[in-house]
């Protein structure tokens, strides 16, 4: 796997070295731009909602309907987890309408959202039923599927992370290989086709990859929690 060439490298402590990247730079600035956005909004409330603050809305109550009909009302206090890791996986994805290679492209961004997402499950199982009935999960329903239960349940960020990854980062070696072919064919090449592309691998399969990683964490949430 190819290593993303730092733009500046920072020494910590005098010891440990912090790469800035242009993939970090990039999570920077969404960063940036969805706090703005949300500060925006939440200065410009009305009883009555208006545009930005009825698409807030509309949001919100989709991601509320999402969470009740596949895992329950007891679990609406996710909405703001759920909904925070939609907005912010559907930005990076869409990155690439821009020029901008995705940060889901990076293996680490993918596998760190993996981490976030299993370690969020493993906490809210073991507060649902406690430390004993979380560890009890892992002997069910026969004790010497221990192993197997093990395993299926630290690869969940693995295959996670790899299916975000693969799909992003394939997408955008394709998009990339299209403006390569076709530029040694005619600058007016590289105007039209490259927009099917760009449709297809940045905002269709951007959105789905979106959707994917979201539900697959929403299912391992009620699986591990209600073993």
């Amino acid at each position: 796997m190819e290593t993303e060439i730092p733009i500046r490298t920072i020494l910590l402590f005098g010891k440990l070295s912090f790469d800035i990247t242009y993939t970090l730079v990039t999570q920077w600035v969404i960063m940036a731009i969805i706090i703005i956005i949300l500060i925006v909004l939440s200065k410009c409330l009305h009883k009555i909602p208006k545009c930005g603050q009825s698409s807030a809305e509309i949001f919100y109550e989709s991601i509320s309907k999402v969470i009740v009909s596949n895992l329950g009302e007891e679990y609406i206090g996710f909405v703001s987890f759920f909904g925070t890791m939609s907005i912010y996986i559907l930005f990076m994805n869409l990155t690439g309408l821009f020029g901008i290679k995705p940060p889901t492209a990076d293996y680490n961004v993918a596998l760190g959202l993996a981490l976030i997402s299993f370690l969020v499950i493993q906490f809210y199982a073991i507060k649902r039923v406690g430390v004993k009935g979380y560890f009890s999960g892992y002997i069910k329903p026969l004790w010497v599927l221990t192993p197997i239960n093990i395993m299926e349940r630290f690869v969940f960020p693995v295959s996670l992370s790899l299916r975000l990854f693969g799909n992003m980062l394939a997408a955008s070696i394709i998009v990339d290989l299209s403006y390569s072919a076709l530029g040694k064919l005619s600058w007016f090449m590289e105007m039209g086709i490259p927009v099917i592309l760009h449709t297809y691998f940045d905002l269709f399969d951007g959105v789905l990859q979106m959707v994917i990683f979201v539900m697959l964490s929403m299912i391992n949430l009620k699986i591990i929690a209600e073993h």
